[in-house]
């Protein structure tokens, strides 16, 4: 009878070969199933198990690699490398781990946003204002998804002759989180900044809108030096990457209609303002006249008062010199004396109708 006793192995021998064959076997799984004992250790290390209605498997990972919120009794899926501890514990050593289905993604988004709210990620406050007329956008989107035609498409219609810079990114899937934080740090980082960071996705189910609950990608937005602008999914849609953004746009097509102004309004504006730039110029124009000519009136005035004190004292004085000539005295009885007042002089007597030649025969004087 043939020997078929198995070669005898050390114990770290066979933990070695055991993993060998699942790295062979199973390089990685995905699994779900629902979290039970999750907890943290030293604020570095995750575990938790992962366990159905007969089953239940240990899960070890990473603070770093968590980036969503997870809590007892979700339903999650995981990738992960199965694995076989040194001490014989087998477990999953966890890559990632996602929300799986409608109440654990609502119960995720609600933990992280309560979580991130308290440190304020959120807060209005550090939130900014777009430029009101951009010249250099940069959008950070799938550039063969619908709602970033028409983000583009509103944008020329509305303004047009803007630099607009695209990073092209996934944007829904595991990979898409990491794609849209490196746009965002490329933009942060270049040597001419845009002026504003628009991150645009359209409509989806709550899963394919995950990515925009991913907390990096939260805390990337909410620490970009550029203002951002995020508009995801349809209006009803809010995700934690609108709350953390200085702007949220309810869909890409109302982002592009938040970004830029619209020249049509915009040279209406103009020519309203125009018209009343002209009738504010008219009516100043006719007020500055009247002004004038109230002055102007005023000093015609001013002169004809001094003509008229003039002429009135010109009269005067010439009443004055009329009075004042010898005729006039003659006429009143009055008579001019020429020649010396003294005894035995020749004097001259004039009177308004005679003249007299006499002889002073006694002169006195006046008391």
């Amino acid at each position: 009878m043939e020997n078929t006793t198995p070669p005898i192995l050390a114990v770290s021998d066979f933990i070695a070969l055991t993993n060998q064959t699942l790295e062979y076997a199973y390089p990685n799984v995905a699994i779900e199933g629902e979290v039970s004992g999750f907890k943290i250790n030293q604020n570095k290390y995750v575990f938790f198990d992962l366990k159905d209605e007969t089953g239940s498997i240990g899960c070890f990972m990473t603070v770093w690699q968590l980036r969503s919120a997870i809590e007892d009794g979700m339903k999650v899926v995981v990738v992960a490398v199965p694995k076989l501890t040194n001490w014989g514990k087998f477990s999953l050593t966890v890559q990632t781990v996602r929300p799986s289905g409608e109440g654990s993604l609502k119960k995720s988004f609600e933990l992280l946003k309560t979580r991130l709210e308290k440190e304020g990620l959120f807060a209005i406050e550090r939130k900014r204002p777009l430029p009101p007329m951009p010249r250099y956008l940069a959008v950070i989107s799938s550039t063969q998804a619908a709602g970033y035609a028409d983000f583009i498409k509103i944008l020329d219609d509305r303004w047009g002759g803007l630099r607009v810079d695209v990073a092209h990114v996934q944007v829904q899937g595991k990979e898409a989180p990491d794609q849209m934080i490196r746009a965002l740090r490329y933009f942060n980082t270049k040597e001419e900044l845009p002026e504003v960071i628009v991150l645009i996705r359209g409509g989806g189910s709550a899963d394919d809108l995950s990515a925009f609950n991913d907390e990096p990608l939260v805390r990337e937005i909410a620490a970009s030096r550029i203002p951002t602008l995020v508009g995801v999914g349809h209006e009803t849609d809010i995700s934690l990457a609108d709350l953390a953004a200085d702007m949220r746009a309810a869909t890409p097509s109302n982002a592009a209609q938040i970004v830029v102004p619209d020249k049509n309004e915009i040279a209406l504006r103009l020519e309203h303002r125009m018209i009343g730039a002209a009738a504010q110029l008219s009516q100043e124009i006719d007020r500055r006249r009247e002004a004038i000519m109230a002055r102007l009136d005023a000093a015609v005035n001013a002169i004809k008062r001094q003509q008229d004190r003039y002429f009135s004292q010109l009269e005067f004085r010439r009443q004055v010199l009329n009075e004042l000539d010898p005729n006039k005295v003659l006429q009143r009885g009055y008579a001019i004396i020429r020649g010396k007042l003294a005894v035995g002089q020749s004097i001259e007597i004039e009177t308004n109708s005679k003249i007299a030649i006499t002889e002073v025969r006694h002169v006195k004087n006046k008391a």
